[in-house]
C-alpha cells in the first residue's frame, strides 16, 4: 500500500526525494518537529503542540508561517489520515525547516514543512504489560538553555544514547545534563512516585517540554495527587515506588528495574485510566 506525505501542501509519495543537498535541516539540523497522537480519528492536544512549535520557532528565529494554525493543522493530519487509510489510531509527525539558503548564517527565515502520518496498532493510550528496564547514559550531558526544551531536529545526544540502548540492551536510557542531573528519557519525560507524590525535573534543567508532561501534570493536580518539579539525582530513583516515562505517543511506559531496584505501576495505572478520559473522540 502506498503511503504519502504532505509537503507544503502538495501530496507526495514518501520515499520520494523532497529535498536537495542544500537542505539546512540536512547540513545542519536547522529544523524542529512535533509528534503528535491520533486517537479515534481525531488528533489530541493540538493546541498545546502549536504553542511548544510556535515557542521553538521563536527560539530558532524562523519566520512564522501564517497557515501553522489549530483549524489549518487538524485539516491537514486528517486529510493525510484518509489518504493513507488511518481510519482510527495513528502517528503524525510535523516537520519544519528553515529554507535553503546561506551558510551557517540563513538567507531569511521563512520555513516550510512536511506532514507524516502512520498507523498505530493500539486503540488509546495503553499501558505497557511488561514493564522497561532503563539505565543512565552519561557518555554526553545536555546542556541547559533555551534550545534543550525544544524538539530540535539537532539531535546528535538522543542518537548516541539510542545507541547505547540497543548496545546494552535496555528498553531506554536516561540522560543527564552537566550538572548530572536526570533529566528524560531518549524520548520521553521521567516521573518519579514516592508516597503517592510526583517528583519530575524542571524544564530549566535541560528537559524537552512535553506535551504529555504537561497533561501528566494536570491530571494529577486535578485528582490530588501533589507533583514536585525538582532537580533529580540517583538516589531519587533508587528510593521512589514506582518510575514512569511519558510521551505523546505512548502515553505512560512504567519501568519495572532501574539496576537492581525493582518498581510498581499501580500511580501508572490510575493515571493511563485519567488520561484516557482525557482523549477527543468526537
Amino acid at each position: 500500500m502506498q503511503n504519502f506525505i504532505n509537503h507544503n501542501g502538495i501530496f507526495i509519495l514518501s520515499d520520494a526525494p523532497i529535498v536537495s543537498a542544500s537542505n539546512r535541516s540536512f547540513r545542519y539540523g536547522d529544523a524542529l518537529f512535533e509528534t503528535i497522537r491520533i486517537t479515534n480519528y481525531n488528533p489530541q492536544f493540538l493546541k498545546e503542540h502549536l504553542q511548544r512549535l510556535y515557542s521553538g520557532m521563536e527560539v530558532l528565529k524562523m519566520e512564522m508561517n501564517p497557515v501553522f494554525n489549530e483549524i489549518f493543522l487538524e485539516h491537514a493530519i486528517l486529510e493525510l489520515a484518509q489518504k493513507n487509510n488511518v481510519t482510527s489510531d495513528g502517528r503524525v509527525r510535523l516537520t519544519v525547516y528553515r529554507n535553503e539558503g546561506g551558510l551557517y548564517a540563513p538567507s531569511d527565515n521563512k520555513v516550510s514543512y512536511v506532514v507524516e502520518v502512520y498507523p498505530v496498532e493500539e486503540k488509546g493510550y495503553v499501558l505497557n504489560t511488561k514493564g522497561y528496564t532503563v539505565d543512565l547514559f552519561t557518555e554526553f550531558k545536555k546542556a541547559q538553555n533555551s534550545l534543550s526544551s525544544i524538539k530540535s531536529a539537532n539531535s546528535a545526544i538522543y542518537v548516541m544514547a539510542g545507541i547505547y540502548k540497543t548496545q546494552q540492551q535496555f528498553d531506554e536510557c536516561l540522560l543527564l545534563n552537566d550538572k548530572h542531573h536526570i533529566i528524560e528519557g531518549i524520548s520521553s519525560n521521567v516521573f518519579a512516585v514516592k508516597n503517592g507524590v510526583l517528583y519530575t525535573p524542571p524544564v530549566s534543567d535541560g528537559c524537552v517540554n512535553g506535551v504529555m508532561r504537561k497533561k501528566i501534570i494536570e491530571i494529577a493536580q486535578a485528582n490530588k495527587i501533589a507533583v514536585y518539579e525538582i532537580s533529580v539525582m540517583q538516589n531519587v530513583l533508587l528510593g521512589a515506588d514506582e518510575l514512569f516515562l511519558t510521551n505523546t505517543i505512548n502515553g505512560i511506559r512504567w519501568v519495572v528495574a532501574y539496576k537492581q531496584k525493582r518498581y510498581f505501576n499501580t500511580t501508572s495505572k490510575k493515571i493511563t485510566e485519567k488520561l484516557n478520559e482525557l482523549v477527543v473522540t468526537n
